[in-house]
């Protein structure tokens, strides 16, 4: 049995590749920064949070990493910690910049003191990049243009750095924005989704966003997670782009999820200029060929039917798993 330890585990990612880890046979152990007071309530959601063994640790103190990384004697680590929102970096830059890069760092110097076979995943992300003019591949030079970007670009090139120095099986995965059902409400596409369902079904509010015109590449988390842990599968570790090479709008999202209850979206909506960030990305664009390549692996689910999945969810747990129609909507 392969013993995995997710750094991050109570978020969405680290939820969906437990729950994958799990059903390929791994022990799986995770970690949060306080495993006594985390909800976890991704693992609920899933049914899986008693299947995991749940620890308490601080990426940004050695001693920590250390320790946890010592008591589970993982194969594989999976680096899915940090401070994970663009909008909240700029307000907490330091924090966003020490919980990425140290984080990372701190993980990669334990494995090497500890166990340098340990098989490392780092999740970087494609806010590095800033804006693709075309679809971004692992050659693609980054330009962040938020400090959690630039966390996560500094991040990625320590790993490359290991993997070189240190000849340690370390990559990145190079992950495009990716959504599901677990996902938090405090990101935009559970924010807009939560809203369509209630005014959906009857609520008179109005939803406050803030720029619609970004372009972005939206694929599923629970498919994403699988690209993941074929990373660290292959002959030799190597860094990937992971997308679905599509892109939609803001504004796209926004009105399939209206679309869905027959609802003009401009009808409960307005613009909001403080939620708009200081600086943002316009068009942000995946190719995943070389992913296709080796990794066999391709995004299946687009936007349009990864909304109507959320849609679903969230009507389920507002009704408690009865249909609108059940419940007399």
């Amino acid at each position: 049995m392969k013993r995995a330890l997710i750094c991050g585990i109570s978020g969405q990612d680290g939820s969906y590749l437990a729950d994958f880890l799990l059903s390929k046979g791994y022990e799986v152990y995770g970690t949060s920064r306080d495993a006594q007071i985390n909800p976890f309530s991704g693992l609920q959601r899933l049914g899986i949070k008693e299947k995991v063994s749940l620890l308490s640790m601080t990426q940004t103190d050695f001693r920590s990493v250390l320790q946890t990384i010592k008591n589970t004697n993982p194969a594989e680590v999976y680096n899915l910690a940090g401070q994970t929102s663009v909008g909240l970096s700029f307000e907490q830059p330091v924090e966003t910049f020490e919980t990425v890069t140290v984080g990372t760092i701190n993980l990669l110097e334990a494995i090497r003191f500890l166990n340098p076979a340990i098989k490392f995943y780092n999740a970087s992300s494609s806010e590095c990049f800033g804006n693709t003019d075309e679809p971004a591949t692992e050659d693609t030079p980054f330009r962040p243009r938020s400090p959690y970007a630039a966390a996560k670009a500094a991040a990625h090139w320590i790993v490359a750095n290991y993997r070189e120095a240190y000849n340690m099986y370390a990559c990145s995965g190079i992950l495009f924005n990716h959504e599901s059902p677990i996902r938090p409400e405090r990101f935009v596409s559970q924010k807009i989704i939560s809203a369509a369902v209630r005014i959906g079904n009857g609520s008179k509010e109005t939803l406050k966003l803030g720029n619609l015109d970004v372009v972005r590449d939206w694929g599923y988390a629970k498919e994403y997670v699988q690209a993941i842990h074929s990373m660290l599968h292959q002959p030799l570790p190597d860094d990937f782009v992971i997308a679905t090479g599509t892109s939609n709008s803001l504004r796209d999202m926004v009105n399939e999820a209206f679309d869905y209850y027959g609802l003009k979206w401009e009808e409960h909506c307005r613009i909001d200029e403080t939620l708009k960030r200081p600086s943002d990305i316009s068009k942000s664009l995946g190719n995943a060929a070389k992913a296709k390549k080796v990794l066999h692996w391709q995004a299946e689910t687009l936007m349009p039917d990864v909304v109507k999945l959320m849609i679903k969810d969230c009507e389920q747990r507002m009704f408690k798993g009865k249909t609108r129609q059940d419940a007399g909507a």
